[in-house]
């Protein structure tokens, strides 16, 4: 069984925040992608071509001043998105960025290659791993701070009905258990946070362009990246493509700690 859709491009009318509106001014505004946070992202299409990602007030999942510090710093060393301004209001929070390359390897073309998209993905997380310097990374995605986030949702009541499919089995005090035990750290790198599929952009020829939605990016085993990035080409792409992805970064698949940090994406 796949993951339930967590994010999708919008395919009815979507309302556009007075923020973004403002932002626009002239220019044209086409709603691009919708998460199940209630996140927005729109496209401005003008003299340059810019994205608005709006998040309502109250919504602590989306951190987007901490999204525009970690694409301040990345950029050094990645292609990733180039941040014009960002703020906040009483409705929500707003980031501002300059467009970037490449098609989302969830964009219809790739859909219809995914051997090939897979590959893309892989070696441009690769590429991320190898290029953001630890020793200077000012962010975190240790385990231990998403294991804050994972008791916080056990107190909010969440539990194995919330979780994938490969997981409903386990008895929640088992689960915490087992998240609370987690691998050796393999390697230590800057992981992007949340390398699903739709968060790499690839140039037409299927070669890597840039990595996308860096709100989580911090230091962690690189497994907690690959765990998921593989995890989810299932979802988009259908099975049999997590080893292309692996095959493309250079790694043999790792049971344990793949298991590990799918389990504690789905709890954290």
């Amino acid at each position: 069984m796949s993951r339930p859709v967590t994010a999708e491009t919008p395919t009815g009318p979507m309302g556009v925040p007075d923020v973004v509106a403002a932002l626009a001014g002239g220019d044209t505004v086409t709603p691009v992608w919708r998460n199940e946070l209630g996140g927005l992202t729109f496209r401005l299409e003008g003299e340059a071509v810019r994205y608005v990602k709006w998040v309502a007030a109250g919504t602590p999942e989306i951190d987007l001043p901490g999204e525009a510090e970690r694409l301040a710093w990345a950029q050094r060393w990645v292609t990733v998105p180039r941040v014009i301004e960002h703020g906040a209001d009483d409705e929500g929070a707003w980031l501002v960025t300059a467009e970037v390359f490449g098609r989302s390897a969830v964009d219809p073309r790739w859909i219809t290659e995914p051997a090939t998209a897979a590959a893309g993905i892989g070696r441009g997380l690769r590429l991320m791993h190898d290029s953001l310097p630890v020793d200077q990374c000012p962010f975190d995605w240790s385990v231990e701070g998403r294991l804050v986030r994972a008791d916080e949702r056990i107190a909010d009541g969440e539990g194995p009905t919330d979780w994938s499919p490969e997981y409903r089995h386990l008895e929640l005090a088992k689960a915490r258990a087992c998240i609370g035990d987690p691998p050796e750290i393999d390697r230590l790198v800057v992981c992007h946070g949340d390398a699903c599929v739709p968060n790499t952009l690839l140039h037409d020829d299927g070669a890597f362009a840039a990595h996308v939605d860096l709100g989580s990016l911090g230091m962690a085993d690189r497994w907690a990246d690959l765990a998921v990035a593989a995890w989810s080409t299932e979802w988009n792409y259908g099975p049999g493509y997590d080893g292309v992805l692996y095959e493309a970064y250079g790694i043999a698949p790792d049971p344990e700690r793949i298991d590990y940090y799918r389990l504690l994406w789905d709890m954290a």
